[in-house]
C-alpha cells in the first residue's frame, strides 16, 4: 500500500516570486538612500559656499576705504572643502553706493557652475 504524504511548504516558484519581491522592494530603497545622500551633499556645499559669499562681503563691509570698482577672485578654505570667489565691485547712479557681487564655485575654472551668487549694496561716503 502506498501513502502519499503532504509535504508543507513553499514551491521553487513561491520562493522565486518572494525573492524577485525583496529584490524589487531593495533596489527602491537603494535608489531613495542615493537619492537623499546625493540631496545633502549639494545642501550641504550650497551651504558653505554661502557661508564663504558671506565672509567676503563682511569683509567688505568692514573696511572703511571705498571698494574699486573691478573684479578680484580669490579663494577660501572652509570645512575641509576649497572654495573659489569672484568678486565684482561696480558703481551705482549714487557716487557713494557700490553695487558688489560675490560669486562662490568649487572649481578654480571661472566656467564652472556657481553655487552661490550674493549681490548687495554698500554705501561709502567720502
Amino acid at each position: 500500500m502506498l501513502i502519499f504524504q503532504k509535504h508543507k511548504g513553499f514551491t521553487l516558484v513561491e520562493v522565486m516570486v518572494a525573492v524577485a519581491v525583496i529584490a524589487l522592494g531593495l533596489a527602491a530603497v537603494i535608489k531613495t538612500v542615493t537619492s537623499t545622500t546625493n540631496n545633502t551633499i549639494y545642501l550641504r556645499d550650497k551651504t558653505l559656499a554661502y557661508w564663504v559669499a558671506q565672509n567676503q562681503m563682511a569683509e567688505m563691509e568692514i573696511t572703511s576705504a571705498k571698494p574699486k570698482n573691478g573684479f578680484t577672485d580669490g579663494e577660501e578654505t572652509l570645512a575641509g572643502l576649497t572654495w573659489y570667489w569672484t568678486r565684482k565691485v561696480e558703481g551705482t547712479e549714487d557716487p557713494d553706493t557700490s553695487r558688489i557681487e560675490i560669486s562662490v564655485r568649487k572649481d578654480k575654472d571661472k566656467s564652472a557652475q556657481n553655487f552661490v551668487t550674493l549681490i548687495t549694496l554698500i554705501f561709502n561716503p567720502k
